[in-house]
């Protein structure tokens, strides 16, 4: 599909979960991410890679954008936003990337819950939901993710969601600046007992 259309009409797959809705970004967003990236700056920068100096602008927000068209046209990522379907409120956001066919089928999980609904299970519930659709809709094996060992939100989120410790990988990711050791997670097809509550509509586009 276009990318105009695409960024237009945000077309790709709605996920629901336990209180949760995920759909791909639209260029409306840019206020209320913007607004919740900021306020939940503190709350964040810790467990995630350093942020640009135009992080938070409506041009670096339109470039994410089409960066995320191509990902999804091409199948490699699912990068989507996680909404309260009551109030329609912006709560954060969840990544299915780095997806390998072939003899892999697995893709890498990231997300981020901004910080007025951090505890609430938004994250758990947003994790089950893309695990049913890439377990189901897109068919993969297994599904990795990471953190920092410090990080004992993320890592709750992963456990109650099926995934398993793994591993240690030393210098993994760059954190903040730094590059950080973190936890290896990972979760198979047989292993995952999908929530009744998760379902997706067909991917459009």
């Amino acid at each position: 599909m276009a990318l105009f259309d695409w960024m237009a009409e945000a077309s790709g797959p709605v996920l629901r979960g336990r209180g949760v809705l995920l759909r791909p970004p639209r260029p409306s967003d840019h206020v209320a991410w913007a607004e919740l990236r900021d306020g939940s700056r503190d709350y964040l920068q810790p467990w995630e890679p350093a942020w640009a100096e135009d992080d938070l602008t409506r041009g670096a927000f339109r470039r994410r954008l089409s960066v995320y068209a191509r990902e999804m046209e091409l199948g490699t990522a699912w990068p989507l936003f996680v909404f309260d379907p009551e109030e329609n409120h912006l709560m954060g956001a969840i990544t299915l990337s780095n997806i390998r066919r072939g003899v892999a089928e697995t893709g890498t999980l990231g997300y981020w819950i901004g910080r007025p609904w951090a505890g609430q299970g938004a994250g758990t519930a947003a994790t089950r939901a893309m695990l049913a659709f890439a377990f189901g809709r897109l068919k993969l094996h297994r599904v990795e993710a990471a953190c920092v060992p410090a990080n004992h939100a993320s890592r709750r989120v992963l456990e109650k969601s099926g995934f398993r410790h793994e591993g240690l990988a030393k210098a993994y990711l760059k954190i903040n600046g730094v590059w950080a050791d973190h936890l290896l997670f990972g979760v198979i097809e047989d292993d995952f007992v999908p929530d009744p509550a998760a379902f997706s509509s067909p991917i459009s586009g």
